[in-house]
């Protein structure tokens, strides 16, 4: 089994320090094998914010903990036009770091980053066609016994993000994304951005999107909420050959605590439901 804490849009410069305290303590107490942060580490790309947004990671690290890490939109500088088109993740190389394409694998799975910030749009993302052969070639040579993770801050698929069920915009080049992912084998593609949980297979969405199980996460740490959705994280349980436990972790206004749970397995169709459990603890019996 691999345990992956998948946090996001963590916001430094719009964060809340004592929800980021808690999210070291539990990432301490439940040591996961990998800490996958999917963009957005800074509010407005500030050296300040990249300082608060490395010494956190520092921290981590410390702890004997795993990280694959990659920017988002709100890590290329919004109001400095020279630095967003001259070098627009240059402060992310140089505090966090100046891979834009980071790998894990170990026994169950093999998880790509891949970059979908750019200098041209403000809000949204793009993959392009040579990111589209590194997934080819990183996940070609990978064994078809472990799970396929892609990780990008926007995400592949069009999401439902509002209360009445709107669909979000997708990352650029959807067909050719979505496509090519697909052809490289992901089993999962993991996101962020729009600050809202949602797991769901997306062939029920997306014409083209095969058997891809979409998971993203809200936002671990920053005070830039959604739909009153508190800050939360995501943990993943993969058990090989097919089968996935994830369990949103949200915000309580104390600390983190285990929240509902859900339970995927991987077959010929593409991936279902087997189990949904809500673990969230009951409120205490208040004498009357």
């Amino acid at each position: 089994m691999t345990r992956i804490a998948h946090l996001s849009d963590i916001h430094f410069g719009a964060h809340d320090d004592r929800v980021v305290a808690a999210s070291e303590i539990w990432l301490a107490q439940r040591r996961p094998d990998l800490v996958i942060i999917s963009g957005d580490l800074t509010q407005r790309a500030k050296e300040s914010e990249f300082r608060a947004a490395s010494a956190y990671l520092h921290r981590l690290r410390a702890m004997g903990l795993k990280l694959l890490v990659i920017p988002g939109n709100h890590d290329v500088p919004l109001y400095d036009v020279v630095r967003r088109f001259a070098a627009p993740l240059d402060r992310y190389k140089r505090y966090i770091d100046d891979g834009l394409c980071p790998w894990f694998e170990d026994d169950n799975v093999a998880v790509l980053g891949i970059n979908t910030a750019r200098s041209l749009t403000i809000r949204d993302g793009r993959i392009n066609h040579a990111q589209i052969a590194l997934m080819h070639e990183r996940f070609g040579n990978v064994s078809a016994t472990k799970m396929r993770i892609l990780v990008t801050h926007h995400p592949l698929f069009a999401m439902p993000i509002g209360e009445g069920g709107e669909l979000s915009e997708a990352v650029g080049r959807h067909d050719d994304a979505i496509a090519g992912a697909t052809s490289a084998g992901v089993d999962i593609a993991l996101a962020g951005h729009f600050h809202r949980t949602y797991a769901e297979a997306p062939r029920k969405m997306v014409e083209k999107a095969g058997s891809i199980l979409v998971i993203q996460a809200g936002t671990a740490t920053s005070t830039r909420l959604r739909n009153d959705e508190p800050q939360s994280f995501n943990w993943l349980h993969i058990d090989r050959p097919n089968e996935l436990l994830l369990q949103v972790i949200p915000w309580n206004g104390a600390g983190f605590e285990e929240g509902s749970e859900t339970r995927f397995a991987l077959g010929a169709e593409g991936w279902h439901t087997v189990e949904a459990a809500d673990t969230a603890p009951s409120p205490p019996v208040i004498p009357a």
